[in-house]
């Protein structure tokens, strides 16, 4: 059985992403301080270039400032200084409008958690007389961030401290730097089919349905608009990636990588792949060890169609995303 063969172009780009400017160590916090992430400067800040953002200071609230909360006020959650009571919300959201040309070209973003701006997940929210109403509210910046970017890859620092939601997060981002790349630059037909020849294992192992959707849309490339192709694309390798994997998910990913690889294995190795792939599936092995595997043997035996799978070196392999993330 014959491979088809591709052409493997890694983006040549590094991905961009946005990041409230704390993250980094500017002192900007209400208090004078900062929320620096060890994972963000130390690891993922070699391989990226930062759009560091702190809406608080940007609208003038200086630092330090008085304390801000999420308040019920009628059916909105509002932005309200414990000082004096005023109102930052609209122009807290407004920060994201003005940097919109900018966050257009970015590839991820990372929002400081339990934050009345940037707060991503669970915020408390107040009452007018203090009482906590519930924990469910979202800072006005990530609110408005989120609805003018919905396919954005969005994380809060708080949840990067959870390996596979970094993982997750670290893998969207990368991936989608190489969308923006192809999509940014004069792309033929065949450019799209070559990417998603790249991306099938990886966005298998994410969603079946969404690999078929985008093999569907891929399919038609040639007898439909590119802006229109483009853009339900984008949609929809988003939209896959952005569901997370299992381990079943994965599985069947690995088994796909194996019946390319199988034919040209002997039996040996071939029971060596299978057993490090049923040993991750049931809970006994990490993943990287039949993706290395998977690795040797696309390298010895220079299987490219299998060796330049995204899911098989879906980052650097110098970003080390298991250790501890925060100073």
């Amino acid at each position: 059985m014959s491979e088809p063969r591709a052409i493997f172009r890694p983006a040549p780009a590094r991905p961009v992403v946005g990041v409230s400017s704390c993250l980094l160590g500017a002192p900007v916090r209400y208090n004078g301080g900062h929320s620096r992430s060890r994972f963000l400067t130390d690891e993922l800040g070699r391989h990226v270039d930062w759009l560091p953002v702190c809406p608080e200071a940007e609208i003038g609230l200086g630092v330090p400032r008085p304390t801000l909360r999420l308040q019920r006020i009628g059916a909105d959650d509002r932005v309200i200084s414990s000082k004096d009571g005023a109102d930052h919300t609209d122009d807290l959201a407004a920060v994201a409008d003005r940097h919109l040309g900018g966050l257009e070209h970015v590839d991820g973003y990372v929002l400081k958690n339990k934050s009345p701006s940037c707060g991503l997940l669970a915020l408390p929210v107040f009452d007018d007389a203090a009482n906590r109403v519930h924990g469910k509210g979202r800072g006005a910046f990530a609110e408005r961030l989120t609805r003018l970017l919905p396919d954005l890859p969005v994380e809060e620092q708080g949840r990067l401290s959870d390996a596979g939601l970094r993982e997750h997060f670290v893998q969207r981002v990368f991936a989608h730097a190489r969308l923006r790349h192809l999509l940014s630059d004069d792309w033929r037909p065949r450019d799209l089919v070559e990417f998603h020849t790249r991306h099938k294992l990886q966005l298998m192992s994410h969603s079946t349905e969404g690999y078929r959707e985008t093999g569907r849309i891929v399919a038609a490339v040639g007898d439909t608009d590119r802006a229109e192709t483009a853009r339900a694309y984008t949609r929809a390798f988003h939209t896959t990636m952005a569901v997370r994997t299992s381990r079943g998910k994965h599985a069947n990913a690995l088994q796909h990588a194996f019946g390319m690889l199988s034919p040209l294995l002997d039996d040996a190795r071939r029971h060596d792949l299978l057993e490090a792939i049923e040993a991750y599936r049931v809970g006994e092995a990490p993943l990287s060890l039949p993706i290395a595997l998977l690795r040797h043997h696309c390298a010895a035996e220079d299987v490219v169609w299998a060796r330049e799978q995204t899911y098989l070196r879906p980052y650097p392999d110098d970003l080390r995303l298991r250790h501890p993330v925060d100073v």
